[in-house]
């Protein structure tokens, strides 16, 4: 197994152990949420490089990487292969970019700005934090919207950056993908939709007669939709989870996370013949500062001063430490396909079971349910959410 394939591996591990905490936080458990896991994986890849010690150890068990050159490796295997755009081939068109803006009066450490523009492929700008902050603000929320199709705005809230400010990261990542087969826009009609405390909302449901990928298991199913594919290897689907009872979702997330390869051994290979078969029309935006989630999950010492060693060069600035990471997520799923999109932002300052197939099945995701963007070749997850109301976007 090589690096890629063994880094990319662990990512599906870290992706899943993500969406189990944050999914099942009381903050956020009746929510429509989506996020991306590969677009916090990279930012978090980067801080790992640029520190040292237990800062870097820490990093390093999270990621589930044996060291920063496989993260490096990875990074670069994602940018110019997995994640390049295949849309003049007839694929999804993709975007996966990482950015870096340091503050002017600093340099960075060579073997630092070696990595983030050799196996990042970031852009790397030198700008002024100290009396031009909203100005940089204001540069940097236009590289996110530009790189995410004018999908996400803003990727860095005002007052989020200082005079103190030194260094910011950034990771964005655009998908856009039309289904294999589209659905037929006539034939998407209105039923009800089961949220939470047994009330139930009217939303556009996609319909078709049409063979589908689907697993049935115990307590739950499993639906693959695959995109339109260019001349390689690659492979892009979404997958959507659906558990038996409307009140399931909780415990199938658990499954999820908690079982060895359970996302593997879950996904359909061959179509069946369907019996009734609907799924929402939905659109949703999600944001969140990351620092607290990461702290649960044992990730705190980034967050301390002095944690990221190896950015730059200049012994007065070897205080720097992660302040914020912001993390921005859209998605909409309509009867051509998927748009999506993405941005992690990371500032630093300084101290100033089985299946079985029957003949025919159902699949109606009229209450709540899980879903996933991969691509399956590499079994890279980019987005990952769930839908407790599809009118809540």
């Amino acid at each position: 197994m090589d690096f890629c394939e063994a880094v990319g591996n662990y990512q599906t591990d870290v992706s899943l152990n993500l969406t189990s905490h944050l999914f099942t936080n009381p903050e956020f458990q009746n929510n429509n949420i989506v996020f991306s896991p590969l677009s916090l994986f990279t930012i978090l890849s980067i801080m790992a490089v640029g520190s040292e010690g237990p800062t870097q150890q820490q990093l390093l068990t999270f990621l589930k990487a044996n060291s920063t050159d496989h993260l490096n490796s990875f990074s670069s295997h994602l940018i110019s292969s997995t994640l390049s755009d295949a849309s003049r081939f007839g694929g999804p068109h993709l975007s996966f970019v990482n950015g870096v803006w340091v503050e002017q009066s600093l340099s960075l450490q060579p073997s630092f700005k070696k990595s983030v523009t050799t196996d990042y492929k970031a852009d790397l700008a030198y700008v002024d934090f100290k009396t031009k902050a909203g100005k940089v603000i204001e540069e940097i929320n236009l590289w996110g919207n530009k790189k995410t199709n004018g999908l996400i705005e803003t990727m860095v809230p005002r007052g989020a950056v200082d005079s103190t400010t030194k260094l910011i990261f950034a990771n964005a990542l655009y998908f856009k993908g039309t289904w294999d087969e589209k659905f037929d826009a006539l034939e998407t009609k209105e039923y009800d939709f089961h949220i939470h405390d047994d009330n139930s909302v009217m939303v556009p449901f996609i319909t078709s007669t049409k063979d589908q990928f689907i697993s049935v298991f115990d307590g739950f199913k499993v639906l693959g939709l695959p995109y339109k594919q260019d001349k390689d290897k690659r492979r892009f689907s979404m997958y959507f989870f659906l558990p038996d009872t409307n009140d399931g979702l909780p415990l199938l997330i658990k499954k999820l996370a908690s079982e060895s390869k359970f996302l593997e051994s879950k996904l359909p290979n061959k179509k069946v013949e369907v019996g009734e078969f609907r799924i929402p029309k939905f659109k949703i935006s999600f944001e969140l500062e990351t620092s607290n989630v990461l702290k649960e999950l044992r990730v705190d010492l980034p967050f301390y001063p002095g944690s990221l060693t190896k950015m730059v060069d200049s012994p007065m600035d070897k205080d720097l430490y992660v302040s914020k990471i912001f993390h921005k997520s859209f998605i909409e799923v309509k009867e051509e396909g998927t748009e999506a999109a993405a941005t992690t932002v990371g500032t630093m300052a300084g101290s100033s079971w089985g299946g079985f197939t029957p003949p025919q099945i159902d699949f109606v995701a009229d209450h709540p349910f899980l879903f996933l963007i991969r691509e399956d070749f590499s079994e890279q997850i980019l987005f990952i959410g769930q839908v407790f109301n599809p009118l809540d976007g």
